[in-house]
């Protein structure tokens, strides 16, 4: 009997003890009071614009070194998106402008920026138009920082990750 006792305290205390799942990486998350509206906030319109001359310069993160494309091309990847939220709500982009988790923007490593991108999880069949405007993620196996705004849109909020296809739009290509 003691020993069954013993034994269901250890495994409770285990239990209480063990690495929870689900949350937000490092308290990031959707904010206080998020726009009613998420599931439709338009995407992001491609037009030209001129590539940023800063933010498209070779770079290294973590030891790892990027080399952004030098122009607007067709480009295609697959793999993990993530999406960043309230934690870099206001920050300043790469570009230099300032984040904003409900627009439809997104992170890229080597995207030129400013471009465009269709962004369709690979689950859903969903899609979005998002405006690259920053660099990232910085966290391995993970191709893409959607906002959250287009995270919501592509159902990725709750698992906070998603296998998606990334597509570059290139303005007046046809």
């Amino acid at each position: 009997m003691k020993r069954a006792v013993l034994i269901s305290l250890a495994l409770l205390a285990a239990c209480s003890s063990a690495p929870k799942k689900g949350g937000y990486y490092k308290d990031d998350g959707p904010g206080a009071s998020p726009p009613p509206n998420l599931s439709s906030v338009p995407d992001a319109k491609p037009r030209v614009e001129p590539l940023n001359k800063f933010a498209n310069r070779p770079y290294e993160v973590f030891g790892k070194k990027y080399v952004p494309l030098a122009s607007l091309q067709p480009f295609k990847q697959r793999g993990v998106a993530s999406w960043y939220g309230k934690r870099f709500h206001g920050q300043k982009t790469s570009s230099g402008e300032t984040y904003d988790m409900y627009a439809m923007t997104a992170a890229h490593p080597i995207l030129p920026i400013p471009s465009y991108a269709r962004v369709t999880s690979v689950k859903t069949g969903r899609q979005v138009v998002v405006r690259i405007n920053d660099r990232g993620p910085f966290h391995g196996g993970r191709i893409i920082d959607l906002s959250y705004a287009a995270a919501y849109r592509l159902g990725l909020i709750g698992a906070g990750s998603g296998e998606v296809e990334i597509e570059s739009i290139v303005p007046g290509a046809l």
